[in-house]
């Protein structure tokens, strides 16, 4: 039986992409060992690309107050809530390992008030949440449950930054019928076997 597609839009070959894409491309799949298809299928438009990922590595890899397996949390429980499953099963492999633990990405993406998270995790998911899902609702009360638990106004800016880049990246993925690669759904999982 062959694969279905990774997108129901054209797939480039990574060597006719412009070689600064290209490079990303086959860093991340030097160091992954395989290449995650929201490279493959964002590269059908190239100064898109660009853009994405500049964001997606502005909120997601620098130095900040949330922790990089919090901001994996974020991203699972807000896709989780918009249905993304491709965001769900590749940032879920991330946040597992992350947070070395193989259980928190499923209860995150189901229902993150039963999850086993802590009380700060639990107060940063649920305004996550309500940006993604109601923004407009947010209001004053919404910062004052977020600084008891050590969170700055800059960490909340993140939060609500990455729940709404996340928004965006959930709505283009399911518009693309983007398909999560087979390597996401172990990862983390299980132990890495030895050397």
């Amino acid at each position: 039986m062959s694969q279905p597609p990774i997108s129901r839009y054209p797939i480039p070959r990574v060597e006719d992409l412009p070689a600064d894409i290209r490079e990303r491309i086959q860093a991340v799949q030097e160091k992954a060992g395989f290449i995650p298809n929201v490279f493959l299928a964002m590269a059908h438009r190239p100064a898109e690309f660009r853009a994405f990922f500049a964001y997606h590595d502005a909120l997601m890899e620098k130095d900040s107050g949330l922790t990089p397996a919090e901001r994996e949390m974020i991203v699972v429980a807000t896709s989780g809530a918009n249905d993304c499953q491709y965001c769900v099963l590749a940032h879920g492999a991330i946040l597992r390992i992350r947070a070395r633990n193989p259980l928190i990405a499923d209860q995150v993406a189901i229902n993150h008030r039963k999850a086993d998270i802590n009380p700060r995790e639990r107060a940063m998911l649920d305004f996550a949440l309500k940006i993604s899902l109601n923004a407009r609702e947010i209001e004053e009360a919404d910062y004052q449950a977020l600084y008891p638990h050590g969170f700055s106004d800059e960490d909340i800016w993140d939060i609500a930054a990455i729940a709404a880049f996340f928004g965006l990246s959930n709505r283009m993925v399911n518009f693309m019928s983007m398909r999560a690669n087979d390597e996401f759904y172990l990862m983390g999982r299980l132990p890495k076997a030895a050397n």
